[in-house]
């Protein structure tokens, strides 16, 4: 997937709208912004969203977004209709244009905390695919908690649902899918294993046949195991994948604080024993790292072969790797540790080691006080030349999205952000007013 300037747009889309500027205490707050600026919104018919990709599918640019649970009125339809995936044609940045929503079965905003709606999307081109069409595209999507599905999006105006990947699950998460070999990796709340959410691999180079590969966790997280007091203890959020060629996978494990990342050698994950027993689960790992009790990892992304410019006259040691790993905000108004992103050295990938962060300023505390959670969530997940290796684009909650230069890993510097406005579909927030009201809102 590429990131053009259409899709630039897209990203702000999400959750934007301009207004005029408000107090930040209970009437919402306008659009804030430092090299940065609007270039085109939608109110996604008032469904929140999750993830957002976009593809070039023939002369037009299609944006696939996610959204969390509840339910909304679809105009095209006239329907009230469970949050799902909505489909927009973002050609025109300055005009998305939704074409399409595919709904959900359910309209309840939350289910045993991982809600329902169709957070999680993926989008590949069957020229792509080794055993697909090439004249389609394809879409993996979450079906709330209880599947991960496969559609026919060559027309998006009329997707094609084509079958279960798997179902009857009870939970589900992060997607990640290799368009070149068509491998995925999935989160999935598998019945009988220790931990809420761990990850499936899948063959998916013929979307309409998927092949199941193996699943994978922690060891003491696989059926059998002795039952574990806190089953979201490093619960799993899934990899990102560096393809055959990089030859890695990194996860990120973490509900509410107690977090890791770990390092896995993608073929042996891929081609090892599969029987998860502990020796088998541990067999591809290169190295795991705990982050301590206020750091959930939420999202990690390599950054592989920086040059460093002050070593540049260092016979050794003058590229090196590194992983940006960021917790998840979890509580509204500040009320719980202090989350960053950190820059984790990782050119010995046995021995990582953290030798920066990020965080976003609030020395004066007006994140704590506007509503909702202050703090990071993931970065920009494709590598497209223009910004891999230069800068990164970090979602942090009530923060908006800040733009960070990353060329020198050991000094990260924000160069710029966009913090959209509150607007008619914003959900209040815990903030108490002077007089005990709940206020206060969600960007």
């Amino acid at each position: 997937m590429n990131l053009s300037k259409a899709a630039v747009a897209a990203i702000c889309i999400v959750g934007a709208s301009v207004s005029p500027a408000q107090d930040g205490l209970g009437g919402g707050h306008g659009a804030e912004s430092r090299n940065m600026r609007l270039a085109g919104m939608s109110d996604l018919q008032g469904r929140s969203a999750f993830q957002v990709v976009i593809a070039k599918q023939g002369e037009r640019w299609i944006a696939y977004v996610g959204t969390h649970g509840g339910g909304a009125l679809n105009p095209l339809t006239g329907q009230e209709e469970g949050n799902g995936t909505i489909i927009l044609d973002v050609t025109d940045a300055r005009q998305p244009r939704i074409v399409h929503h595919i709904p959900t079965a359910s309209k309840k905003a939350a289910e045993g905390g991982q809600g329902t709606g169709s957070q999680m999307v993926q989008v590949c081109a069957g020229k792509d695919l080794p055993k697909g069409d090439p004249a389609k595209f394809y879409m993996m999507r979450t079906d709330g908690s209880r599947a991960h599905e496969m559609w026919d999006v060559t027309v998006p105006e009329r997707p094609v649902k084509i079958t279960d990947i798997v179902a009857d699950l009870r939970s589900t998460h992060r997607q990640a899918w290799e368009c070149d070999t068509g491998i995925a990796y999935v989160n999935s709340g598998l019945p009988g294993w220790e931990v809420l959410r761990m990850t499936q691999a899948w063959d998916l180079s013929d979307p309409a046949k998927p092949v199941h590969v193996r699943d994978f966790a922690l060891p003491g997280q696989q059926p059998g195991a002795p039952k574990r007091a806190n089953r979201r203890l490093h619960d799993g959020h899934g990899p990102f994948s560096t393809g055959p060629k990089g030859n890695r996978l990194y996860f990120g494990y973490g509900n509410v604080g107690s977090g890791a990342f770990q390092i896995v050698d993608r073929e042996k994950l891929l081609n090892g024993p599969k029987e998860p027993t502990p020796e088998n689960l541990l067999y591809p790992q290169l190295s795991f790292q705990a982050t301590g009790t206020m750091q959930a990892v939420h999202a990690v992304l390599p950054l592989i072969g920086m040059e460093i410019p002050e070593y540049s006259r260092y016979t050794k040691g003058r590229v090196r790797d590194f992983l940006l790993v960021l917790p998840e905000a979890i509580e509204n108004e500040c009320h719980e540790g202090p989350t960053m992103m950190v820059v984790v050295d990782i050119t010995d990938e046995r021995n990582p080691i953290g030798v920066a962060n990020f965080q976003v300023e609030n020395k004066d505390g007006r994140f704590c006080t506007r509503g909702g959670r202050f703090g990071p969530h993931q970065t920009q997940e494709n590598l497209t030349p223009i910004y891999h290796k230069r800068v990164v684009f970090v979602a942090w909650f009530n923060a908006g999205v800040r733009a960070v230069d990353i060329r020198d890993p050991y000094n990260p510097k924000e160069i710029g952000f966009y913090i959209p406005a509150t607007n008619k579909n914003t959900r209040p927030e815990c903030v108490k007013t002077a007089d005990g009201r709940a206020a206060g809102s969600r960007s």
